[in-house]
């Protein structure tokens, strides 16, 4: 049995609840080590056991440890969650009160038949997401590396003329390719004044000569994330846009140097928040310096000012400073970086040689 399922039992224990109920996919894929869909996951003591249908009884059969009973489908999953409730005597069950809806927590209700309490829980198996182990390092890792690539190749591509859009398929094609499952997310490539937009759809808009493009893309490695932001130029960068860069770019380098296991969260997103509200650009950085990575694209720890948690070792999370001035253009550079004993490593320090 591996150590996590181990620690929920003591997290269990410790609340006095008798089992844990999981519906995110993440934490019941994390659990597993197995890539979860459509299913419920069950953690006690007594049983563990894995809820899930004919379409992957045979897939499961197959790769699902043995520590944990597969459990199929046939007709109500709520009747038969509520059912195995009662049959293993458990009298106070956990529930993930971040994802399992609310008519799924009523049917389940519902369906019980005995005197069983629903107490809801937070971030019991996202708190130990939070560190990775060494084959968790290795996928992202490589869907880093694959990220890295797609960006080197991406260079040659952008042109005058070719749509947002064309872009974004060209990356995902070339992620594919390199062995990537899929994109982490839909791939953001914003041109012009819609590089002002944190967060923008990617469009059928034309690229213009003279002009930042923004390209936020991440791969999905065998369930494992990456997340990478650049701003390429085309053409003649302006004044303003070089300096606005070069403040990014170093908010970020201020952040990095701070890293290192036992500072406090908070303080690596003051270190790049000061150095761009010092330059007269605070209010146009509207967003966390960064989230934590690995089987989500955003996940624990939360890079933000209002994280006072600190940093361990084996943490991997971005750093992303952006500054948008609205109808104009914006600039964002993000890269991943890993908690090491010593300090901090740049996961994707190659990117720019």
């Amino acid at each position: 049995m591996n150590l996590a399922i181990k620690s929920i039992y003591a997290q269990l224990e410790a609340a006095n609840i008798d089992g844990l109920l999981i519906s995110l996919p993440a934490n019941i894929s994390y659990l597993t080590e197995i890539n979860s869909r459509d299913a419920y996951l069950l953690v006690s003591k007594k049983e563990n056991i894995y809820f899930a249908d004919s379409r992957y009884t045979q897939e499961l059969k197959k790769n699902l440890n043995q520590a944990f009973t597969l459990e199929k489908i046939n007709g109500s999953v709520f009747k038969l969650i509520a059912d195995t409730f009662g049959r293993l005597g458990l009298k106070r069950v956990g529930f993930e009160e971040r994802y399992l809806v609310c008519g799924e927590y009523k049917n389940i209700k519902k369906e019980l038949k005995k005197a069983i309490d629903l107490i809801p829980t937070h971030s019991l198996v996202e708190g130990l997401r939070e560190i990775k182990t060494p084959a968790e390092l290795q996928k992202i890792r490589k869907a880093t590396r694959i990220t890295i690539d797609a960006l080197r190749f991406i260079r040659d591509f952008i042109s005058p003329g070719r749509k947002e859009i064309e872009v974004a398929a060209e990356l995902e094609r070339f992620i594919r390719y390199r062995g990537a499952a899929t994109s982490a997310f839909n791939i953001i490539v914003a041109s012009g004044p819609n590089s002002s937009f944190p967060h923008h759809i990617t469009s059928q808009r034309k690229i213009k000569n003279n002009e930042p493009v923004l390209i936020d893309i991440g791969v999905d490695y065998l369930g494992y994330k990456s997340d990478l932001t650049r701003v390429f130029f085309l053409g003649t960068m302006e004044t303003i846009l070089e300096k606005i860069y070069n403040i990014v770019l170093k908010a970020q380098q201020e952040a990095i140097k701070k890293i290192k296991p036992g500072v406090r969260i908070n303080k690596i997103d003051k270190a790049a928040r000061r150095y761009i509200a010092q330059r007269g650009y605070g209010r146009f950085f509207c967003h966390n310096l960064g989230h934590g990575i690995g089987l989500e694209v955003h996940e624990e720890p939360n890079i933000s000012a209002r994280e006072e948690n600190r940093l361990r070792p084996a943490m991997v999370f971005s750093i992303e400073p952006g500054i948008y001035l609205p109808n104009r253009f914006g600039v964002r550079i993000e890269d991943l970086v890993l908690v090491t004993p010593e300090g901090v490593e740049l996961l994707s320090d190659n990117l720019d040689k």
